[in-house]
């Protein structure tokens, strides 16, 4: 385990937004449209639909932004057209996307095992997901990651704030006290920059993602943090002849997370549950696979395996991840 001392340490800030340095080249802000001859009326319009950021903006279909009252084709087109020229969302070179890396934040998960195996931490524009059965150690890591998202950029934190979406009342503030203490941060302040929503529907937890991205335009966010991202879609919808449908809800809203990572340059990390695998075989020792099928392996960039080791020991395998070897770490 990492254990950070210092005397600047005892009581860090977060830093504003105006004082991030390159912060605002991440997005570009609605409000831009107008300059491109966009009605202040329509711009409202797509704030009211969870609209707050040209490059989010981008990342809708026509038939979406249609749907939005008070917007009709021709208005879409217009806008369309403006966010255009003020966003690239065309060709570049492999060497624009090298230095766009270069704004890829590394979060420090407060294991030097875990860290190593990630090179470096959970990663911003990309969804890590960690699944395994109860008490592996996956909720503890999300508690952990809300304390050291908040250390600065030298502490290999993330500066930022945490949002938290917790859709099986497992969240527990007390438990973020005793790690912000470890890591000699003010828990007070620390828990003021969390903020939690318990969701109970499917259908409430893809709204409150919608919310978020007025409060990410506005705030320096870092992590996003979904535990568990399946849980109410295995409640709300029941059945083979439901499954279809709940697959396709998952999708959006796992779309709408990546969204979100790539949008405002955050972490996504997201809990899964596990299932039965009746198909493993008997020579198969954990006959055991993560829940929400291909919609949710194709979604998540990096996919963690927790499991259960000695006392109190965990084990982390990197299950995939376009980076980085297959290979496992042993924490606490």
């Amino acid at each position: 385990m990492i254990e950070f001392k210092s005397e600047e340490q005892s009581q860090l800030q977060l830093v504003e937004r105006e004082d991030v340095d390159d912060e605002e080249e991440l997005f570009e802000a609605i409000d831009k449209l107008i300059s491109q001859g966009i009605n202040a009326g329509d711009v409202k319009k797509l704030q009211d639909a969870g609209i707050y950021t040209c490059n989010g903006l981008m990342m809708h279909t026509k038939k979406s932004l249609t749907g939005i009252k008070g917007l009709s084709e021709a208005k879409v087109d217009k806008i369309c057209e403006a966010a255009e020229k003020i966003v690239n969302f065309g060709y570049i070179t492999g060497s624009d996307v090298l230095l766009r890396r270069k704004s890829v934040v590394r979060i420090t998960t407060g294991s030097q095992a875990l860290d190593e195996l990630l090179g470096g931490g959970i990663e911003t524009l990309s969804i890590t997901e960690a699944f395994g059965e109860f008490r592996s150690g996956k909720t503890q890591l999300a508690h952990t990651l809300c304390v050291s998202t908040q250390l600065p950029l030298s502490m290999r934190g993330g500066n930022g704030k945490v949002a938290y979406i917790d859709t099986e009342g497992t969240f527990r503030p007390d438990r973020i006290v005793p790690i912000a203490e470890r890591f000699g941060l003010d828990a007070g302040a620390v828990l003021d920059n969390i903020i939690y929503a318990r969701a109970y529907t499917y259908e409430h937890q893809y709204n409150l993602l919608l919310g978020l991205a007025a409060k990410m335009s506005e705030e320096p966010f870092r992590l996003l943090i979904v535990d568990s991202v399946i849980a109410l879609f295995r409640v709300d919808f029941t059945g083979r002849g439901e499954l279809a449908e709940r697959q396709q809800k998952l999708a959006q809203m796992l779309s709408r997370l990546t969204k979100i990572a790539e949008e405002f340059n955050v972490a996504v990390y997201m809990t899964n549950q596990v299932i039965a695998d009746p198909g493993g075989g008997v020579f198969i020792s954990d006959p055991k696979k993560p829940a929400g099928g291909h919609v949710l392996a194709h979604a998540a960039t990096i996919r963690l395996m927790f499991r259960k080791g000695k006392g109190e020991q965990r084990i982390c395998k990197v299950f995939d991840a376009p980076n980085l070897p297959e290979n496992e770490a042993i924490f606490r």
